[in-house]
Order: C-alpha cells, then sequence, then structure tokens
C-alpha cells in the first residue's frame, strides 16, 4: 500500500501569515518580527505556492483576507500555538514543588482555566494552590509571602505589578429581572474588603440613589444565585458576566462605572517556579499588551 503524499508547512510562514493578519500590513509585520519587508513578502509566497491558493486581496493601501485566507486564519493560529506550546514545554526545566497562586473570586472563571490548563500541561510535576480571596487581602499576602503571585482586579497598578488587561465594571441583573427598578436598589456587594464595593456605593450615592445590601459576601456562588433569582443587582467586571445574566445599560437607570486593571505581581524574590507561572498568567490574560506601574 503506497503511503499518502505529504507535505509540510514551515511554521515561520503560518506565523508570517498571522502576522500579517494581525498586523494589517506587511511593513507592520516585518517590525513585529524583526525581519525585511522582503523577507515578509516572500514567506506569504511561498505559503501561497504550497496550498495553490491566494491568501490576500491586494488592495490599495490596506490587504484583505480571501475566502482561502479566511478558511486558512483558524488552522495557521492552532499551528502556531501548537508549536509554541510544544517548544515552551521541552524548553522549560522540569520543575518539582508547588507555588501559591492569589485570585479574587469574580475573575477565576473568566480567566483563570486557561492558565492552569496550559501551565499543568507544561510542567505537570507542579502543584498549583488557588488562594482565592479580595484584591485588598491578596496584596496583603503577597507583602507577607503567604502567596508568590497575585492578579488583583484595581482601579491603578501598585508598585512593581504590570496590568495585563482592563474592563468594565458593570451592572448585572436577571434576565428580564426588575431589581433594578426597586426602590430601594437591591444591591450585592461582597464584603467589606471587596474593592468593587465603594466604587459602587459611590456611583449611586452620586445621583442619589437609595440602596439597601442583599449580599455581603465575597463569593460568586451566593452573589450569582442572588442576581439570578432577581432579588438583587450586583457590579461586576463585563468579561466575567455569566450568559444567563443581562449587563444593564443606560436604560436601566443605574449610574455608570469605570474600568478596573487586571494586574499581576510577581515580587522579584519568587523564584523561579513563580516567575514560570506569572509568565504564563501574562501571556494567557494580557499577552505582550501588559502595562507595567513603577
Amino acid at each position: 500500500m503506497v503511503a499518502p503524499f505529504r507535505r509540510d508547512i514551515d511554521v515561520a510562514v503560518a506565523r508570517a501569515f498571522l502576522t500579517v493578519v494581525e498586523s494589517g500590513s506587511v511593513t507592520a509585520a516585518a517590525r513585529a518580527l524583526n525581519l525585511t519587508q522582503g523577507a515578509v513578502s516572500q514567506q506569504i509566497k511561498r505559503l501561497e505556492d504550497l496550498l495553490a491558493a491566494t491568501l490576500f486581496d491586494r488592495r490599495p493601501r490596506r490587504l484583505a483576507l480571501t475566502p482561502a485566507g479566511e478558511r486558512l486564519l483558524a488552522t495557521a493560529r492552532r499551528l502556531v500555538a501548537a508549536n509554541d506550546e510544544l517548544w515552551a514545554t521541552m524548553r522549560a526545566p522540569a520543575f518539582e514543588g508547588e507555588v501559591k497562586l492569589g485570585v479574587p473570586y469574580d475573575i477565576i472563571g473568566s480567566h483563570l482555566p486557561h492558565v492552569l490548563r496550559r501551565f499543568g500541561m507544561t510542567m505537570p510535576r507542579v502543584r498549583v494552590t488557588l488562594v482565592c480571596k479580595d484584591t485588598l487581602v491578596l496584596r496583603e499576602e503577597l507583602k507577607s509571602g503567604a502567596i508568590d503571585v497575585a492578579l488583583t482586579t484595581e482601579l491603578d497598578c501598585g508598585r512593581f505589578g504590570e496590568t495585563l488587561v482592563t474592563d468594565r465594571l458593570v451592572w448585572v441583573g436577571a434576565r428580564g429581572g426588575d431589581a433594578h427598578e426597586k426602590d430601594p436598589l437591591p444591591v450585592s456587594l461582597g464584603a467589606p474588603t471587596c474593592v468593587f464595593r465603594p466604587v459602587a456605593i459611590e456611583a449611586l450615592a452620586q445621583v442619589g440613589r437609595d440602596w439597601r445590601p442583599v449580599c455581603e459576601i465575597s463569593n460568586m456562588e451566593p452573589v450569582r444565585a442572588t442576581i439570578e433569582a432577581g432579588l438583587a443587582v450586583a457590579p461586576l467586571l463585563r468579561r466575567s458576566v455569566p450568559d444567563k445574566l443581562d449587563v444593564l445599560g443606560p436604560a436601566s437607570g443605574l449610574p455608570p462605572l469605570p474600568e478596573f486593571r487586571i494586574n499581576l505581581y510577581a515580587p522579584r524574590r519568587a523564584g523561579p517556579i513563580a516567575q514560570a507561572l506569572a509568565d504564563h498568567v501574562r501571556n494567557c490574560v494580557g499577552g505582550s499588551g501588559g502595562t507595567a506601574a513603577v
């Protein structure tokens, strides 16, 4: 039986294709890849020749994907991601030990699964202990050395931290619920150490809206239960809002809330395992666009 004919795609040309798509031009992609414009153009041509397909509609002043390019996009992303993960796995030291990661309750579901999955695949011998507490508590435990790395939600970024991403704080209610219409407004605010609590209270005070507490526990399960039951509204980060709940916009009559930063703190004293975990958090949550605070 004759084996089927196979051809291998160079990851470098797939990466060049993705960089052109993400940057919007060959020139910008060349800067990002630290290559010449001609080298990137050659890589795109190699890929097109290999696939016998035109990937870009080269219009004046901009590039647009052809149908073939659109079909390739998702697969190319998986190919490059698999290459990078394989490289990271084989280059990473075979650590053994434990690292303690502190994360507020409200962003665990939206940001942690991917981080923990990738770190576990890369360093299967390292045990990650997840410490779930409010940001104010995590910052104190970081100072005392009780935890090694912390991911926080804050209006600003503290010294030696870096902002990975920003997210809007929004009011959330039950789908089709009317809790936002009640007076006084029933609100689930979390514990006194919850960073969203003073911000929400101040916003309500500025518009003269009376309110009453319903749930004052910093744990997403009871907070979510009161919202889903239509008993209260609550302030949550936009990316953390469960599908079953509604974001309450201006039409609800509730005051607007500010953006919060999701910050990473990895003290310089932290060991190599903690630094490796911090790199995974940085790459999964914020990519390369974080902003350092000094």
